[in-house]
């Protein structure tokens, strides 16, 4: 594989970081600001709608340049951000640190797909992928939980600092070790939008949204399910989030090596497979070690529908992909937002801390019948059919060198 996806998965270690570490810091936060933990939860929903709204924009804004030279001003725009979060005086600049850190999110990742897939020949394409997005899953086990016992020891504008750091490292291996690929020639943002007029990339970013709110309506609410229902202590939840990121790292390796050849049927037994381990989990969750087990499998079968439903959104969009990319990792977050507020309904009307399990479950289920249905509708449509942005000028550009 190329050095330079070392470079992408750097880039995503910090943005990883960055998402999800705020969560072990609100009270930290709070705290000096003299606000309420849920307001300092503003600081988590922020970051997300930031992501859906910044792929579209910054995608937009960078089919004007090059895809390495727009990788490192997005490095740029997240150095900044939690610069601004590590000194900013007042929530409201805290919470505009976050927002503008959010905003390179979903283009790097949709962008560093393009190039990854770029980089390798046809049939490694899911495995270049997931190993960009390995640097995302290493980060909730190595970089969250240092950046938390880092914020709770040396105060939390220190771990906006580190991060910050990593955003450093990650613009100079973009810079040190990406190719500069070629511009698309004559490719305009009408051209990515007709991306969005395929039925597949449609289906694909939906069955995003479910089968990954599916993951986070549990893993939301793991704080009070472990400590109230599992009967762990608090002290306990640091090493079962660790728990967690090493079944996200396993199951991203595993389904980007069966995507690259059997991307359906690995859509299939991980959707189907999530779906009962969620309903189980109402169960498994009185007992601690089926409890932890459980939160490993949660992880795993998760994130082994992301390689197949990347490359499947590149695959039906590959006259022009970038923009289709990019919005697909909104769709992450836009589904981790959506299952997250389910979740807390169920809670809220007094169904206890389990009953988040059930609506993932219902949400895994439902991306496993639109994954039939989009299988069913690919078997009907003559090859070559469904591309996308197919009028685009990119499709009849060369191949980029090295692929």
């Amino acid at each position: 594989m190329p050095i330079a996806l070392l470079a992408l998965a750097i880039g995503a270690f910090g943005i990883g970081t960055t998402e999800f570490v705020i969560m072990g810091l609100l009270p930290e936060v709070a705290a000096e600001y003299g606000v309420s933990v849920p307001t300092a939860g503003l600081l988590v929903t922020g970051y997300a709608l930031g992501v859906v709204a910044g792929a579209p924009v910054m995608t937009a804004l960078g089919t004007r340049v090059s895809r390495k030279r727009m990788l490192m001003l997005l490095m740029v725009l997240f150095i900044a951000g939690n610069l601004l979060s590590a000194a900013a005086p007042a929530f409201g600049l805290m919470l505009a640190g976050r927002v503008v850190a959010s905003l390179a999110h979903g283009a790097f990742f949709g962008i560093g797909s393009v190039i990854a897939a770029a980089l390798v020949a046809p049939g490694r394409q899911a495995t270049a992928i997931s190993l960009m997005f390995t640097g995302l899953t290493v980060a909730n086990v190595v970089g969250v939980p240092l950046g938390t016992l880092l914020g709770q020891t040396a105060g939390w504008r220190t771990t906006f600092v580190a991060v910050a750091a990593l955003g450093v490292a990650g613009l100079v291996g973009v810079a040190a070790l990406v190719p500069d690929l070629p511009k698309p020639q004559g490719v305009r943002i009408r051209h990515e939008l007709a991306a969005f007029r395929s039925p597949q990339v449609v289906l694909a970013m939906a069955m995003t949204v479910l089968g990954f709110g599916g993951v986070f309506a549990a893993i939301t609410y793991i704080a009070p399910m472990m400590t109230e229902v599992a009967g762990y202590p608090a002290s306990a939840l640091t090493w079962l989030m660790v728990l967690f990121g090493l079944g996200m790292v396993t199951g991203n390796l595993v389904g980007g090596r069966f995507a690259d050849h059997r991307p359906m049927p690995m859509l299939y037994a991980s959707l189907t497979a999530l779906a009962v381990v969620l309903a189980l989990f109402t169960l498994t969750a009185h007992d601690r070690t089926a409890a932890a087990a459980t939160v490993f499998l949660v992880g795993a079968l998760g994130f082994a529908t992301v390689p197949p439903l990347q490359k499947r959104i590149l695959d039906h969009a590959s006259a022009a992909p970038t923009m289709a990319s990019a919005m697909n990792i909104g769709a992450f977050n836009l589904g981790n937002a959506l299952a997250a507020w389910l979740g807390g309904l169920t809670i809220a009307a007094g169904l206890g801390y389990t009953s988040p399990n059930w609506v993932g479950a219902v949400l895994a289920g439902s991306a496993l019948v639109l994954a039939l249905v989009s299988g069913s509708l690919e078997r009907r449509t003559p090859a070559g059919a469904d591309t996308g942005a197919a009028a685009s000028p990119e499709a009849a550009a060369p191949v980029p060198a090295g692929r």
